[in-house]
């Protein structure tokens, strides 16, 4: 196996979290500024200016299986880096709010796609002992992103005027060079034997990927597998049931928990417990070098304890830490309390959802149908992901903010109720062996 080169791929491929998280969360530091520039009400600066990306995000997982199948794993992440980089420069340029959102929606595609294409690219060309670990790079460059914007933000909070602007149009850099180094890599052997009947161009990959075996024996198990397959199914036919479902679970509880809720809003959150804003920002770099550390700890344990157990371990640290940063608003404690009980918050995501998610939806759909069934559970994820954090500004104005993480604890306790009832262990499965252990348990 040659492990060198599949890191060297999937590390590149994974590159799209990185921009995905930079993306997502930029917009934190842009927040009241924006806000300042186009005072029209806390429902349209939600919706239109601040979610404008989410709901690009929402259509980008609903459709990008199209491409992802169509053009190929590669030529549609290829793709996602223009529109990352027409997104940075457009938006930061943008003196009309429609005009901005629109530019932020074409981002929200690159992300949305991403999701679908980087994950099934990896989980492809990965060995099943190593999946889960190469799966969540991805993870973990979708947080360092995060943390990168966070301090950008920070380190641009200074400029005299039009901060927002350079916080925004910094992505264009990682954008550029992401959209050359994807041209490195080779189209997926399933894809090219699957969807493009390739056979020549998947052997020479398939040996790529591990000179010691004969590619021929791989594309043999490989073809067997699809064509045992139904090609007129969908992701909706009765015997999917059950992956379909866990897709569905695994996305709805990853936004219930508030996590892009809390990214979005991090500096206000923190004003809102009392910080001074320099130190609102300072305390949102915190929180993104908190993720990394511990996404980096969930990706070292992934493969080693395995799905499940990572989510028994983030379920428990989300009921603690919410209820935590709910009863701290509620009793009105000032200082770093509610930042504290925040990093834990983080911390218990990145070891559990947020080192799991992708991993999960990218397995428990069979070859043929992978990039319609993450297309799927992107979706669910991606409006949900738009959803709540729209409603963020209206549900604090109106409900109040310990109302609203109370809400998250609560929806964390099923979560673990989910975990202990229906989730399966997924890791050192083979794609095809897991495919068929999940269609049998989903067809009974």
């Amino acid at each position: 196996m040659n492990h060198r080169k599949i890191f060297f791929w999937s590390i590149t491929v994974a590159l799209a979290g990185f921009l995905f998280g930079f993306d997502t969360v930029v917009i934190s530091g842009a927040d009241l500024s924006l806000q300042e520039l186009w005072p029209r009400g806390e429902v349209f600066h939600g919706f239109v200016i601040m979610a404008s990306a989410l709901w690009g995000t929402v259509i980008g997982a609903l459709f990008g299986g199209i491409p992802t199948d169509k053009l190929g794993r590669k030529k549609t992440l290829f793709w996602i880096g223009i529109f990352y980089f027409v997104s940075a420069v457009g938006s930061a340029l943008a003196n009309d709010p429609w005009v901005f959102a629109c530019l932020r929606f074409i981002g929200g595609l690159a992300v949305g796609a991403s999701t679908i294409a980087a994950p099934a690219y990896i989980s492809e060309i990965a060995p099943a002992n190593n999946r889960g670990k190469l799966v969540a790079l991805y993870q973990f460059n979708i947080v360092f992103g995060i943390l990168v914007a966070f301090l950008s933000n920070y380190l641009m909070s200074g400029i005299p005027e039009n901060a927002w602007r350079w916080m925004i149009g910094a992505e264009a850099v990682p954008a550029f060079l992401y959209t050359l180094m994807v041209l490195t890599v080779p189209e997926s052997p399933r894809w090219l034997l699957v969807k493009k009947q390739d056979r020549k161009a998947a052997a020479a990959t398939l040996r790529l990927i591990n000179p010691h075996v004969d590619p021929e024996i791989e594309m043999l198990r490989i073809n067997a597998d699809h064509d045992e397959a139904d090609k007129t199914e969908t992701i909706f036919s009765p015997k999917y049931r059950r992956p379909l479902m866990l897709a569905f679970l695994v996305a709805f509880f990853n936004q219930f928990s508030g996590i892009n809720a809390f990214l979005y809003y991090a500096p206000r959150i923190f004003e809102i417990a009392g910080l001074e804003k320099s130190s609102a920002l300072l305390s949102s770099v915190g929180i993104g070098i908190a993720n990394l550390v511990f996404t980096l700890l969930g990706l070292s344990l992934i493969d080693r304890l395995g799905r499940r157990q990572l989510m028994y371990i983030g379920s428990f640290g989300y009921i603690i830490s919410l209820s935590l940063v709910a009863l701290a608003f509620a009793l009105e404690w000032k200082g770093m309390a509610v930042p504290g009980f925040l990093f834990l918050f983080i911390a218990a995501h990145a070891i559990g959802q947020g080192a799991v998610i992708w991993v999960f939806i990218a397995e428990i759909f069979p070859n043929h149908l992978r990039a319609s069934g993450q297309a799927f559970g992107s979706s669910v994820h991606w409006w949900l992901a738009a959803i709540i954090p729209s409603m963020m500004p209206v549900m604090i104005s109106s409900i109040g903010i310990t109302t609203v993480f109370v809400g998250f604890a609560f929806m964390m306790v099923l979560q673990l109720l989910w975990v202990w009832r229906m989730m399966p262990e997924t890791k050192g499965v083979s794609l095809e062996d897991l495919e068929k252990r999940l269609v049998k348990d989903g067809g009974r």
